[in-house]
């Protein structure tokens, strides 16, 4: 599946949730999206970053390089912590591009599975991190919208420039 790059307008659009009719839709892609994203490669994936635009994601960090993959559908956010955290994030619509983040350590999030059993997470570290930044693209909001006028403009400049350089 094709991502697509910032500033695509797809990637600020606010996906819509998924119905009881899109159930086997939501089926079929989910392998297609943990194809392209073990493929680009990365540790999250949001359907609208593959121009689909349903509330849907899915989420390996591979720990200790063996596969675990996470696909949350409807994801909400219901608790996150007071406690901060900085981590370095990129993403896979804004390529080779790196910044700083300062979002919640913790995160509480309830989905539902591919299966349709409704499912709770508490993630923290680098699973918290990818959760917001995921559930965020659902949203229409990229990492770089959490970066001050300045570092974000400064980003998608140079984003801008080195895609015109690929073409």
């Amino acid at each position: 599946m094709p991502i697509l790059i910032a500033p695509h307008a797809r990637l600020k659009a606010k996906a819509r949730a998924i119905a009881k009719g899109d159930d086997d839709a939501v089926r079929s892609v989910i392998p297609r999206m943990f194809a392209t994203m073990y493929t680009a490669p990365g540790i999250g994936l949001a359907a609208p970053q593959v121009d689909l635009g349903l509330r849907l994601l899915v989420i390996d960090l591979m720990p200790n390089d063996k596969p675990a993959p996470i696909a949350m559908i409807n994801p909400e956010i219901v608790a996150l912590s007071d406690e901060l955290a900085t981590r370095e994030e990129g993403c896979l619509s804004l390529p080779g591009m790196y910044a700083d983040v300062v979002r919640p350590a913790r995160v509480k999030v309830r989905y539902f599975d591919e299966t349709g059993a409704r499912r709770e997470l508490e993630a923290d570290d680098l699973l918290a991190a990818c959760v917001q930044h995921e559930i965020d693209h659902l949203d229409g909001v990229l990492f770089v919208d959490h970066l001050s006028n300045l570092k974000r403009n400064m980003i998608m400049r140079k984003l801008a420039k080195e895609q015109k350089l690929k073409k």
